[in-house]
């Protein structure tokens, strides 16, 4: 089984002392702040500039609730070494839950405090989007350029993409570079890493250079469950739905013996129980997936536990991947109508307003 990811996803001591401690030859460094409309492939990007799958990613709008940093290495055609903090935000839309509200701050911030912006907009949008992205940025009091990235130009034929382009050159003042690019295919990639190179300021590295995301294990095994519940749900429930990871710790696997995918269910909650053996130890997950509606928990557990069955498989296959160990993964449905009411409960699952609102 290859090295573990996990030793390279942890949360990073930035403090003056640790920083200074970094040997390398970077020479540029500093974050860069992903932003534009739900669904353009902000997540898909950062992905593949990872190598791996950590951030969640859906055909469906507004899957990415929080930020989420990606520590990517570039070295340019000019041989600097290079830094980029990626910073992946929520999609860019109007205030209506106070979900919404922190996912629009949580854009704001990222957009305020980066020191380089990209915004990313799909080959298919039209101009609007990116006019509604401009009055934000410099309702923000700021007046830097940006880069503007048109993404899934491999879906236009070259003639349609070319009238794409000379919509956004009306804004050309506004922006120091418009790059178009396919994430699917790889597309002028490089290139959207050289504009961001020129861009960085001059820095020694932030981060350990063996670090590829300043998350921790647990927030990642989250946006893996929240993945699987996205792929195998539809309608609202995703998105009346969330996740908290109640405990994250390895153990001995002498104490276990090997169980097939089993479904129980109890007076609070439905529990979805994964278990494989492993010849040393166990990376254990309980995680509560909290919904709305009885009819939501329902929906999820499915008919004889089908349901929740095939969203705790998926997550755990994508998390044993990342970790690189076998994981025992324990999902339990509880119905809170009142989860996603007020600040102070949504903190708990880690949207945090007084963070998103400080500059």
């Amino acid at each position: 089984m290859k090295d573990p990811l996990h030793a390279r996803i942890k949360k990073v001591d930035s403090s003056t002392e640790a920083t200074q401690k970094l040997e390398s030859n970077i020479t540029r460094a500093g974050f860069v702040g992903l932003v534009g409309r739900p669904n353009t492939g902000k997540s898909s990007l950062l992905n593949l500039l990872a190598g791996e799958h950590l951030a969640l990613i859906s055909h469906k709008a507004n899957a990415t609730r929080n930020t989420m940093h990606f520590i990517i290495p570039h070295t340019t055609r000019d041989n600097i070494a290079c830094q980029m903090i990626f910073v992946d935000t929520p999609g860019l839309h109007k205030r209506e839950k106070l979900l919404n509200q922190f996912m629009l701050e949580a854009a704001l911030k990222t957009i305020r405090d980066c020191d380089v912006c990209v915004f990313m907009a799909s080959a298919f949008d039209d101009t609007r989007q990116y006019e509604e992205f401009l009055e934000l940025f410099y309702e923000q009091d700021l007046h830097r350029k940006h880069i503007l990235a048109i993404n899934k130009t491999d879906m236009l034929p070259p003639a349609k993409l070319l009238e794409v382009l000379e919509k956004y050159t009306r804004f050309s003042d506004k922006f120091s570079a418009l790059i178009p690019i396919s994430v699917k295919k790889s597309h002028n990639i490089n290139v959207l890493l050289e504009s961001i190179a020129k861009l960085l300021p001059h820095s020694s590295a932030l981060f350990d250079e063996e670090d590829i995301t300043t998350h921790t294990m647990r927030e990642i095994a989250k946006e893996m469950v929240r993945q699987s519940i996205f792929e195998n749900l539809s309608d609202e429930i995703p998105y009346e739905s969330d996740v908290i990871v109640t405990d994250f710790f390895h153990a001995p696997t002498k104490h276990h013996k090997a169980l097939e995918s089993k479904a129980t269910l109890d007076s609070s909650a439905l529990s979805a129980i994964l278990l494989e053996s492993s010849p040393t130890h166990i990376t254990h997950i309980y995680a509560n997936i909290y919904v709305l509606k009885p009819s939501q928990k329902r929906i999820i557990v499915g008919q004889n536990g089908t349901t929740i069955k095939r969203i705790g498989s998926s997550a755990r296959a994508n998390i044993e991947r990342i970790l690189g160990e076998q994981v025992f993964l324990r999902l339990q449905v509880i119905v809170d109508r009142e989860w996603a009411k007020n600040k102070n409960n949504l903190k708990s699952f880690g949207y945090n307003f007084e963070l998103q609102q400080s500059k």
